[in-house]
């Protein structure tokens, strides 16, 4: 059986700030990435699995992999580490019926029309209703890069920034 001790969304998946922080934080084993476009691209996803310490497994799944694997048990077997790469696939991982009790902003990078809304992270109207949706159904949502930082509650991003929202 599975244990999800973190959900994170971070532009940059496996990288030093999550290897070095975060998995060995939770004392993780597993990492799953949940991204449709990686999950078809064999190549990038085994750079991702090279990228991981040597002793953990690493899985790449599709959004309805994901969901199917969930249901039927097959989705992970230790303490596991779970990172998506944009808020579009969260939300309709989401949608599909995947539980998040929990989601980590680690990193989502700058592009014209986002904004900084805690360090490097930004935010977009398009992305911030999308957060919203999914925090009003339950989701408890901050941002954070690494551990010794404080945690920014989503609900205070949207009090301080002035977003669009669909």
């Amino acid at each position: 059986m599975y244990n999800i001790k973190l959900v994170r969304l971070d532009f940059r998946l496996i990288h030093g700030q999550v290897i070095a922080k975060w998995f060995g934080q939770i004392m993780g084993n597993e990492i799953v990435i949940i991204d449709d476009d990686l999950s078809q691209d064999s190549f990038m996803a085994s750079i991702y699995e090279m990228s991981a310490p040597v002793d953990s497994k690493v899985h790449v799944y599709s959004v309805e992999d994901a969901v199917k694997k969930v249901e039927d048990g097959t989705f992970a077997s230790g303490k596991v580490l779970v990172l998506f790469k944009n808020v579009d696939q969260v939300f309709k991982a989401v949608e599909k019926g995947f539980k998040i009790d929990e989601l980590q902003i680690g990193g989502l990078g700058s592009a014209p029309g986002r904004i900084n809304v805690y360090g490097p992270i930004t935010l977009d109207d398009h992305d911030a209703s999308l957060l919203k949706k999914i925090a009003d159904q339950g989701t408890n949502i901050y941002l954070q890069q690494v551990p010794e930082e404080a945690k920014m509650t989503f609900s205070k991003v949207l009090e301080k920034f002035d977003f669009n929202l669909e």
